[in-house]
């Protein structure tokens, strides 16, 4: 069975209106209740303002010292009753016998509800709520005194209470409309605001909110990519573990500008005009960041950016890595491919009977191969160097190109800092592309030279070549450039090779003339930061 959910535009509209007729009810019966006691006390204090005026008037007074009060007084009460509204106005006399009342035969008989004592015997001007004989009231006391201040009487005006009670339902009929229209507005409003605040959230109840929030944590700090957000004025509102890592971060940094923790330039860029920025490179802590920007859009304004960023070195590593696969196999596939030329031309001697031939081109070889050998495991005692230097000498003798290493070349195994791939990247390309620049000429040499005596790690290689055109040394390492022809993608190698050799702080020199071009790399044995500690 399925739990009845309530969505959130109910939810907040249920939520409104009750809380409006709640206000609405409250405020209506405190006012209610504040207006009847005000419309109480109003009539209390108007009854006591008629009783004194009564009291002292001269007329009223005079006409106790009559044979008939009564006949006097009567009159001149009931005109000011009538044009005051007032429900009964009683005047009495020290005994609180009537001179006056709305009722004739009421005269004369003694005043009833027990409150005439404070005016009678003390003198006090009050008001009072008691019943009498046309029932409960309110009523205003005011004593009459003679000449000599002596009490002689008492003048008594009284408004009925259903009648006050009367003008507050009328006044609260009038309240009751103004609260209706008053809880019809806060209906509208509670419908408005709910389909607002559902357009904010796209439609989505709480539930779903919550649930797209916790996917969001777990997708955000699953990914190996640096991930930050920001708003449309640079501050952070969101940033996972591996950013806070690669930028080395630590603590919250929610709520603050981005400026101080990573470079923003192409960040402002993309809030500024919408377009997002991909595969920029930066520098940043001695760390170079591949940085992807992507606008936020509310409506069709720019509210923030989503970057994505990562160190480029691991992708580095990863593509030299394939690099390095890629020429092993490439070199493998070479020097498999002319020994097994060579093998299949000493099958044929063989067979042939050619015995002797067959020993002097095994001689000759193994003549070759000795010296070469020599050369490479003795004076090159580098691991690395030695497995691109025989890759290179196998493809060199696949592609009849003669690769010859100086016998003068000298090297000692190379410092840690200087890695395989980084090594493959700068030989690899320069060697390749000596061995293509010679390809197609009657006595192709390519030559190779190799010694660390000063302070830096020098490689040479040369080739006897048609060189290099004057204009084209300069944008040799440059990426994309290259002066071969056809749809062979090219003119990536050299600038990998240049990148490569700056990143280890050395240096590549190119001189070319006429059949002849030489490349020497020249790495430094020790980082700058070795150097200074």
């Amino acid at each position: 069975m399925k739990m009845w959910k309530v969505s959130l535009q109910t939810k907040v509209l249920g939520l409104v209106i009750s809380l409006s007729l709640f206000l609405i009810l409250l405020l209506t019966a405190f006012f209610t209740y504040m207006e009847g006691r005000q419309i109480a006390e109003d009539k209390g204090r108007l009854a006591l303002g008629i009783s004194k005026t009564i009291s002292f008037t001269p007329t009223i007074i005079e006409a106790f010292e009559s044979e008939n009060p009564s006949e006097i007084i009567q009159p001149i009460v009931e005109k000011i009753r009538h044009e005051t509204g007032a429900e009964f106005i009683v005047v009495g006399n020290a005994d609180g016998i009537r001179y006056s009342h709305p009722v004739a035969s009421a005269i004369g008989k003694r005043m009833v509800g027990g409150d005439n004592e404070r005016a009678i015997q003390k003198g006090e001007y009050y008001t009072s709520k008691a019943r009498g004989s046309l029932g409960l009231s309110m009523r205003g006391k005011s004593p009459i005194f003679d000449k000599e201040g002596n009490i002689i009487g008492i003048v008594s005006v009284g408004f009925l209470v259903e009648d006050v009670r009367e003008q507050i339902f009328k006044d609260l009929s009038k309240e009751i409309v103004v609260s209706f229209i008053a809880l019809v507005i806060s209906v509208i409003v509670s419908y408005m605001l709910s389909r607002s605040i559902r357009k904010d959230t796209l439609g989505l109840e709480p539930v779903e909110i919550a649930n797209l929030y916790k996917e969001k944590n777990a997708v955000l700090h699953s990914v190996k990519e640096g991930i930050l957000a920001v708003d449309q004025y640079g501050v952070i509102k969101s940033m996972n573990q591996p950013a806070k890592k690669l930028l080395d971060i630590k603590g919250s940094v929610r709520n603050l500008k981005v400026d101080h923790f990573f470079p923003s330039t192409y960040l402002y860029k993309v809030l500024k005009s919408g377009e997002p920025q991909m595969d920029k490179e930066m520098m940043w802590k001695h760390k170079t960041v591949i940085v992807n920007c992507t606008p936020i859009f509310d409506d069709e304004h720019v509210s923030g950016v989503v970057v994505s960023f990562r160190d480029k070195t691991e992708i580095k590593q990863m593509v030299n890595t394939l690099s390095e696969v890629k020429v092993y196999s490439e070199d493998l596939r070479a020097q498999t491919h002319e020994f097994t030329n060579k093998l299949y031309v000493l099958s044929g001697l063989i067979q042939l009977g050619e015995y002797h031939e067959a020993i002097n081109m095994i001689q000759r070889e193994t003549s070759e191969l000795q010296s070469l050998n020599r050369i490479v495991f003795e004076q090159i005692k580098d691991k690395k160097v030695q497995a691109i230097l025989l890759g290179k000498l196998g493809k060199a003798s696949e592609k009849k190109v003669a690769f010859e290493i100086d016998t003068q070349s000298y090297l000692e195994p190379l410092p840690s800092h200087i890695k395989l791939s980084e090594l493959t990247l700068i030989l690899s390309n320069i060697i390749d592309n000596a061995f293509e620049a010679v390809s197609g000429i009657e006595k192709p040499l390519v030559t190779f030279f190799a010694t660390d005596i000063a302070e830096d790690i020098i490689f040479e290689i040369s080739d006897n070549g048609k060189g290099i055109k004057a204009g084209d040394i300069s944008l040799l390492f440059e990426r994309g450039f290259t002066s071969k022809t056809g749809n062979i993608s090219s003119g990536y190698g050299l600038s990998n090779a240049d990148h490569a050799v700056k990143e280890l702080g050395g240096i590549i020199e190119v001189q070319s003339v006429t059949e002849n071009t030489v490349f020497t790399v020249y790495l430094p044995k020790y980082r700058k930061e070795e150097e200074n500690g």
